[in-house]
């Protein structure tokens, strides 16, 4: 049996996976860039012009996180811009991922230089200047919490535009295609982790617990003289801040390389939603092109085909699924 389509070619559609507030978060990493920047250009200015090491030090430490946040931004630009360009066969929508990973690994390289420092002065202790390092650090402290609550990922309050671009093909011919680019502003997308937010949350994150744990050494080292207080919190730090970096990696890495963790849901909820007595899914294939956006190719084998928008409208009701190709292949009764 073969279904035949006038539509025999789709007119061309969108290919946009952006996440749903990719805008809103752009914005946001470039403001707390130009605050993290203009933080660090007062301390190393304040430093200088006072003589004092910890204003320095802890300017030159922000400018690494103003630097590595910079990833992120530029990711975000480049996704919006390049989000029509037909050379990126299913959107720009994993850029975010691979600008993530990129994060992640400056992430790991901080943890180490943290570490590194710390056991240096674990082994030849420094003299500190409690009452200015505090001050210092409470600080930073102050300005990092605003930045972390400008970056909070509280995408389950929004809710973005869902398209679904559905082809459906019979056989290995380009028999039946469907196309619906409907817009919901009444259901959320599904989970829409943004794993570019994410990084940029973690650098600005990292140097608040930096801060939080400098805060705690250094009223140790005051009130009773124990300077090893600071080395040693300072490599439980980078030890907290290799587990996020391993984190990120691993999320990130999985979206780049189509990776579906075991526990997914959506292959076991298109399976339920497709088959029944007669109709068996032999190929299914499911990945994400964006926050909260999966493309899945599927093979239906049934000995009663139905055309291939038949199967598309039983999967209408799983919003995470943006680009469906349904194949529909006769089979022995």
């Amino acid at each position: 049996m073969h279904v035949h389509d006038t539509h025999a070619f789709p007119a061309p559609h969108s290919h946009v996976f952006l996440g749903q507030a990719h805008r809103r978060n752009e914005r946001r990493t470039w403001i707390v860039i130009a605050i993290t920047a203009s933080v660090m250009v007062l301390e190393i200015i304040s430093g200088s012009l006072f003589g004092s090491m910890a204003l320095l030090a802890d300017g030159w430490h922000m400018s690494t996180h103003a630097a590595a946040m910079l990833i992120t931004a530029l990711a975000y630009l480049y996704a919006r811009r390049h989000a029509h360009d037909a050379r990126f066969t299913f959107g720009t929508g994993r850029v975010g991922d691979l600008a993530a990973f990129a994060s992640a690994v400056v992430l790991a390289v901080v943890a180490l230089l943290i570490a590194w420092e710390s056991a240096q002065r674990l082994v030849t202790p420094q003299p500190i200047h409690f009452r200015e390092a505090i001050a210092v650090a409470v600080f930073g402290l102050a300005v990092n919490l605003v930045c972390a609550f400008l970056l909070r990922d509280d995408h389950d309050h929004e809710h973005g535009h869902g398209h679904r671009h559905s082809h459906g093909h019979h056989g290995h011919a380009h028999h039946g295609h469907a196309h619906d680019h409907g817009h919901r502003h009444d259901e959320p997308l599904g989970p829409t982790r943004d794993n570019n937010l994410r990084a940029a949350y973690l650098h600005v994150l990292t140097d608040a617990l930096t801060s939080v744990f400098a805060i705690a050494a250094l009223t140790g080292g005051s009130l009773y003289g124990w300077l090893w207080l600071d080395p040693v919190i300072g490599i439980v730090g980078a030890l907290v801040v290799a587990h996020w970096s391993w984190g990120l990696l691993r999320d990130a890495g999985a979206v780049l390389v189509d990776y579906v963790p075991a526990g997914e849901s959506l292959p076991r909820e298109i399976r339920h939603a497709l088959e029944d007595d007669e109709a068996e899914i032999t190929d299914l294939h499911v990945w994400q092109v964006g926050p909260g956006h999966h493309a899945a190719l599927i093979a239906v084998s049934t000995p009663n085909p139905a055309t291939p928008e038949v199967y598309k409208r039983r999967l209408e009701h799983i919003d995470e699924l943006a680009h469906v190709t349904v194949e529909v292949n006769p089979a022995a009764a």
